[in-house]
This record gives C-alpha cells, sequence and structure tokens, in this order.
C-alpha cells in the first residue's frame, strides 16, 4: 500500500528518477515547451514550478547576496547554465506578478506504437495589459421627457 507517499517512482531507482526530472526540466525551460507522456509531464510539473519561484526570488531582489543565493540553489536544481540564464533574465520577469501556475499540461492524445497518452506541458505567455473597450454612454431620455416630445410633436 502506498500511503502518504509523496512522489510517484515512474518505475526508476532515484538516481535515473533524478536525473529524469532535471532533463525534463531544462528542455521545459529552454525551449518553453515540450511534448512527453501525460505521466511525465504531470511529475516534471511541481518541479519546474519550484524553480521559477526560486528564480522570481532573485530576479525581484536587489541585493546581491540574495541573487547569488539565488543561482547557487538553481545551479543545484537543475545544473543547467544556459537554463538558469534563460530563468533568471526572461521568465523570472515574465511572472514577476504571477503568484504560481506557470505552466499548463494539454493532452495530445495516444502515441503510435505503444498507445501512452502522450501530452505538451508548456510555459505559460507573458500576461496582457487588459485593454479596456471604451463604452458610450447613452444619455437617459426620463419618461416625463418622452411623453412630452410626443404631445409636441402631434
Amino acid at each position: 500500500m502506498r500511503h502518504r507517499v509523496a512522489k510517484k517512482k515512474m518505475g526508476r531507482p532515484e538516481g535515473h528518477r533524478g536525473s529524469l526530472e532535471k532533463n525534463l526540466a531544462v528542455s521545459l525551460i529552454i525551449h518553453e515547451k515540450i511534448e512527453t507522456t501525460l505521466e511525465k509531464a504531470k511529475f516534471v510539473k511541481p518541479f519546474v514550478e519550484r524553480v521559477i519561484t526560486k528564480a522570481k526570488k532573485g530576479f525581484s531582489s536587489s541585493d546581491k547576496i540574495i541573487v547569488f543565493n539565488t543561482v547557487k540553489e538553481l545551479r543545484k536544481a537543475i545544473g543547467n547554465e544556459e537554463a538558469i540564464k534563460k530563468l533568471m533574465d526572461n521568465i523570472a520577469g515574465r511572472f514577476e506578478k504571477r503568484a504560481g501556475g506557470y505552466t499548463r499540461i494539454i493532452k495530445t492524445g495516444n502515441r503510435d506504437g505503444d498507445n501512452a497518452n502522450t501530452a505538451r506541458i508548456e510555459l505559460l505567455p507573458a500576461e496582457k495589459k487588459a485593454e479596456t473597450p471604451k463604452v458610450e454612454k447613452k444619455k437617459s431620455v426620463s419618461k416625463k421627457t418622452e411623453k412630452k416630445e410626443k404631445k409636441n410633436d402631434k
């Protein structure tokens, strides 16, 4: 029985599972979307969310020590300099005002060959500023003035 088990084992030993998580996260950060099996997408989503939240902490700070420590944590978590640079420069700024939910999973059907459920996991685009449409105000005409106008027209 798997009571109170936090993570899926993905049918792999611990070291292979960690490498899979890091590699999927790096690919997602660099390419901003990847297509994989549904289980792997669900497996990597919380990890990527935590990494982006760490990057936001370093991006929003002007203190060099906090930025240094954030980069150090990211190196430990994902270990790819290209991905860390993209996280700190582009992605953290994009999600600066967002409180979570940086990724989405879209199911894409079954794969030919082994009939595995596939899904595309992608980073959300930057939030666009909502444009408020200008609404023309209509002149409200009271019933009394309408009746007066009708009487005048007759």
